[in-house]
């Protein structure tokens, strides 16, 4: 019976299925999954953790891993580490406890305390964003700083005297942290064209509404700036938010370019020229890593760093028509 509700690990004769399956039907049979865990040390789930599902991103990138997991006959389990390495660490031990096959951490960095916990559970961890030096798990990454770059070049190429940039904030990680990729790739691109950084970088939360907020002081200084490129999507959100109220013209006097090309930055006022990575290819690269005890074996950096392009979605924030 096994072999049949498990399909494999060795193959039954049709007629032999048939039996089964209506056997099963018959006596309204249902396999027990503690059971079935607690014998192969794996349940049929997949652990996620996530900065904050409330930010269109993270919630978008949940949802490509969920379809990717599905289709692999496995269950996805959310959590949010709010930013905070406690929470983080926290759901890393519930869902380690839980034995889930393997757990995709989206960090903020990944503290000592994380890292150690994973190394104590000998688990299998993908993590789907960029990872420091020092952790040698698998991971799966877009080419943050190159897409920053691409952004920051093309406004420039509009003719604007500098890119401000709204970055992260005190507690971004230097290291490992798209955002602070972000803010590099918009540096690159800045000093290879000859311009200044200096008091041109603002610190902002990672969402709309609280960047909306530093983005109102930004525009209404004395110095504002000709355009501007946000490290997210959601930051360049509550930038066009800030913009309307004051009466700025965008593009006309404000160019604004953004990075994630979340789906609501085809609905913004105007729409938002921005960064795009392929989030279903990266779910599905992520999940199939998680998965695959073949890939957990020692290799180069490069061999267990798998990087997606990045690329420039224009639409009229930047001035193009």
């Amino acid at each position: 019976m096994s072999y049949v509700i498990n399909n494999g690990p060795r193959p039954v004769a049709p007629a032999t299925r048939e039996r089964v399956l209506a056997a099963i039907k018959e006596l309204g049979y249902r396999p027990d999954r503690v059971a079935q865990a607690m014998a192969s040390r794996r349940t049929d789930l997949i652990g996620m953790i996530v900065p904050d599902a409330r930010q269109p991103f993270f919630a978008e990138m949940a949802h490509a891993v969920e379809q990717a997991a599905a289709e692999r006959g496995k269950m996805v389990l959310v959590g949010n580490s709010d930013y905070r390495d406690e929470r983080e660490v926290h759901y890393l031990r519930a869902f380690l406890g839980m034995r889930v096959s393997g757990l995709i951490l989206v960090s903020q960095g990944m503290s000592e305390r994380a890292a150690s916990e994973i190394e104590a559970w000998d688990a299998r961890v993908v993590l789907l964003h960029e990872r420091p030096e020092a952790i040698d798990d698998v991971a799966v990454v877009t080419d943050d700083i190159g897409g920053a770059q691409l952004a920051t070049r093309h406004l420039l190429e509009h003719g604007h005297e500098y890119v401000a940039c709204l970055g992260g904030v005190e507690t971004t990680p230097e290291v490992g942290d798209p955002v602070a990729d972000h803010v590099e790739g918009w540096r690159r691109a800045m000093l290879e064209s000859g311009r200044s950084i200096e008091g041109r970088l603002f610190q902002a939360p990672y969402n709309r509404y609280d960047a909306y907020r530093v983005a109102l002081e930004v525009l209404s200084g004395p110095d504002r700036p000709p355009a501007i490129f946000c490290a997210t999507d959601d930051q360049a959100i509550g930038l066009l938010r800030a913009a309307r109220e004051l009466r700025i013209d965008v593009p006309g006097e404000l160019a604004v370019a953004g990075f994630d090309d979340v789906k609501e930055a085809a609905l913004t006022d105007p729409p938002l020229t921005t960064i795009a990575s392929d989030r279903p290819a990266m779910a599905r690269a992520a999940v199939d890593l998680v998965l695959d005890d073949g890939l957990r074996v020692a290799g180069s950096r490069r061999e267990r760093l798998k990087q997606f392009p990045s690329a420039l979605v224009i639409r009229r924030s930047c001035g193009c028509r």
